[in-house]
């Protein structure tokens, strides 16, 4: 057994909420930047010069790259090997996220009650996500998630004769639906199978896997290539002002479901997509 005190736990979440922030990903900046080179547009090709530049300057001035610096969503990788020690696992993330928010002058979007509507004031608190591994590690993400998007994000329980043809058509209706709300070019994460539940969770977790990875199944590389192609189709475009780039990616995820059930969940992300990890 391995022993972590929890005051590790607080600095590392901290510390991730504010670089997850100020920092936008590599696979994310090489995307706007491919997607300028290929966008036809005069329009949107400027919007995605602004974003582009915005990034840059957040990660030079430690600046949040949005306003909007989102609900922390953490996902963590529980070794069954690791005891935490002088404290509690959920309070020390809890914890980091308010020691992260306002010791990096972040904007606190939480509210206490979701009828009140009283703010928390810290962020806080974050939505945690735990999965049991073997070893003794702790590896945790830490995914700020705005909600000009997350608002846009839709779940539907198909019926199996659906089919493929009818998860396409959600996922690309969804998009539609959603126009130029979540500030596009977005990135687009689709759970499929398990239960409602589920389904909502894998849309959330594709969103982590860095853009330019490809998909570890073949028919759903050809499924996202398809979807990608169709979703940019629609023209909506930087910003919402027309354009090819809607999306710069889609990913896909999928768990074993009900012989009855197809659930299908689509959770948009805007083109700043933002997530930062650290194992303790």
């Amino acid at each position: 057994m391995r022993e972590i005190v929890a005051e590790q736990i607080t600095d590392l979440v901290a510390r991730l909420c504010q670089t997850a922030n100020t920092d936008l990903g590599n696979d994310v900046m090489n995307a706007l930047s491919k997607a300028y080179q290929t966008e036809e547009s005069p329009v949107g090709k400027d919007c995605l010069q602004r974003l582009i530049e915005n990034a840059k300057i957040a990660a030079a001035e430690s600046m949040p790259i949005c306003q909007d610096t989102g609900m922390a969503i953490v996902f963590v990788e529980y070794g069954q090997e690791v005891v935490i020690k002088d404290g509690d696992f959920a309070q020390a993330i809890h914890e980091g996220v308010r020691r992260g928010y306002t010791g990096g002058y972040l904007r606190g979007s939480m509210v206490q009650d979701p009828l009140q509507r009283v703010n928390t004031g810290d962020n806080t608190p974050a939505v945690i996500h735990t999965r049991i591994v073997s070893g003794e590690h702790l590896k945790i993400i830490v995914a700020p998630k705005g909600f000009g998007s997350e608002n846009m994000s839709r779940l539907k329980m198909l019926t199996p004769a659906e089919g493929i043809e009818g998860v396409k058509k959600f996922i690309i209706e969804t998009v539609s639906l959603a126009g130029a709300n979540p500030c596009p070019p977005i990135v687009v994460g689709v759970g499929i199978g398990g239960s409602m539940e589920m389904a909502a969770l894998l849309a959330k977790e594709a969103l982590l896997r860095e853009i330019g990875t490809p998909n570890s199944k073949q028919d759903l590389i050809n499924l996202e290539s398809e979807l990608l192609v169709s979703i940019n189709d629609l023209g909506i475009g930087p910003q919402g002002l027309g354009g090819r780039c809607t999306a710069l990616a889609v990913h896909v995820m999928t768990y074993p479901t009900h012989i009855a059930g197809l659930p299908v969940a689509v959770n948009i992300s805007c083109h700043v997509t933002r997530h930062k990890s650290g194992t303790i």
